[in-house]
């Protein structure tokens, strides 16, 4: 009888240890999985957490407007955010699919694909705002629907500029969807041209669960395996590239009459009074404009088929004239140069293409180093935002130009100088004619008051 008590106590004790094992487990699982921890936060309503521009945006939305009034919320009132069976705040696949369009739309057009936001954010925190992961080895913390490290955004708003939504240091500023997307797809589209090199869309998604340096590790296929699956199984999922530099044949693809297109794109939004009169005062501009049906105040820019807003080459060839002669009329530079390399980096698409910022493809980082330590201010850089105007792309485009001409105290060479814009002036290789001087050739020959001169153009 005690051999008996004592055999089933043991099996007791064995199965509380199995027990207690099996619970420590699936609490290790939880936290690694980015299950939702307790947070001094709680969103109740889209109204806490979003701003009232955001949430009109949301309202705008086809299918947001029909499943929200569907589950019986009413324009006007504080709409809820659906819940989980635990009780905690979450997005359907409607609304992450919204917000990740708006922020696209707004902020990336041509540069990120809103349903890689779209997957990361499902397999990143089920699309719960309030979701926390927190990393046992580097004791860091990632907050919100796409897992931003405060770090993180705090390097993103700093150093690159990205300082459409503000934080205030508060980590609910973090859990707020449209803040946490943009810094998301911020992020994303610095892995795009990580090193200096284009990046393909698996480096980019490998990379945001691993970092940079586990991109190609065994330890993140597994991750790009379900991001696939996830973004395949999207509804209504639109091809869409993300990161290819276009070559100089596809430059003239934008080329479509004016259509309305998103919010903020009209010449009249991203350029100051005293540049569209300038414009105005031009006359191919003139004629184009008048012959468009175009009226002063309100300007549309072209676009192409996917709403994405380009500058017609009369329009592109005008700034580039206007800003030269009226900022570098000291320097050599030809208003043709600046064309062919918008031709080359952006398409001449406004907001840029992949990872070239705006029309002439310079990012933040060095606009406000030329900005600041250079001298070149006829035109203020605050914010990645600002290099979506033409007059500030082309601007800083000219003037990184003007820098490279004279590189390390040299007078450089025209493919010196193309070259180093396109690639860097340390990938410069003038031993051969390389492609880069080729892609740039064939875009300066797009404008007919270009004269070549035996195999060379003079650029300077």
């Amino acid at each position: 009888m005690i051999d008996v008590l004592f055999s089933n106590l043991y099996d007791f004790v064995v199965l509380g240890t199995l027990l207690q094992s099996a619970f420590l487990l699936l609490l290790d699982a939880g936290q690694i999985l980015a299950k939702v921890n307790t947070m001094p936060v709680s969103f109740i309503y889209w109204d806490d957490c979003v701003d009232p521009q955001d949430l009109e945006a949301m309202w705008m939305d086809p299918a947001v407007r029909a499943e929200w009034l569907n589950a019986g919320e009413t324009k006007g009132s504080k709409v809820h955010l659906s819940r989980d069976p635990d009780g905690q705040p979450y997005l359907t696949q409607t609304e992450i699919k919204a917000v990740s369009g708006i922020i696209v739309q707004r902020h990336f057009l041509s540069q990120i694909d809103s349903d890689m936001l779209c997957a990361i954010a499902t397999l990143e925190s089920d699309r719960q705002p309030l979701a926390t992961q927190y990393n046992k080895k580097s004791k860091e913390t990632t907050l919100g629907i796409m897992q931003i490290l405060p770090k993180t955004a705090e390097w993103l708003v700093r150093d690159l500029g990205y300082r459409s939504y503000e934080l205030s240091g508060n980590p609910k500023d973090l859990c707020k969807p449209f803040v946490n997307v943009y810094l998301g797809a911020a992020y994303l589209k610095w892995l795009s041209y990580y090193d200096q090199k284009e990046r393909s869309e698996e480096f980019m998604v490998r990379a945001y669960k691993g970092g940079t340096k586990k991109a190609t590790h065994k330890s993140t296929l597994l991750y790009w395996k379900r991001y696939l699956a996830v973004k395949e199984s999207l509804p209504y999922r639109k091809v869409f590239e993300v990161n290819p530099l276009p070559n100089a044949a596809s430059a003239s693809a934008p080329e479509v009459s004016k259509t309305k297109g998103p919010v903020n794109t009209t010449w009249d939004s991203r350029t100051s009074k005293e540049d569209m009169e300038v414009m105005w005062n031009h006359p191919s501009v003139c004629k184009e404009w008048t012959k468009s049906g175009e009226k002063k105040g309100k300007v549309r820019l072209s676009h192409d088929t996917e709403k994405r807003p380009y500058l017609s080459r009369v329009e592109l060839k005008a700034v580039s004239e206007i800003i030269l002669s009226k900022h570098f009329s000291t320097r050599r530079v030809v208003p043709t140069v600046l064309c062919a390399l918008a031709e080359i980096v952006s398409m001449r698409f406004v907001n840029g293409v992949g990872q070239r910022t705006g029309l002439m493809g310079i990012d933040y980082p060095t606009a406000r180093w030329l900005y600041k330590d250079v001298g070149y201010k006829a035109y203020i850089v605050e914010s990645v935002d600002d290099l979506s105007k033409p007059f500030v792309s082309i601007y800083f485009g000219a003037a990184y130009l003007a820098w490279l001409s004279e590189y390390e105290g040299r007078e450089r060479i025209p493919q010196f100088v193309v070259q180093a814009y396109l690639a860097g002036p340390q990938n410069v290789n003038l031993q051969e004619t390389g492609p880069l001087w080729l892609k740039f050739e064939e875009a300066l020959s797009r404008y007919e008051d270009v004269k070549k001169e035996t195999g060379n153009c003079t650029i300077l």
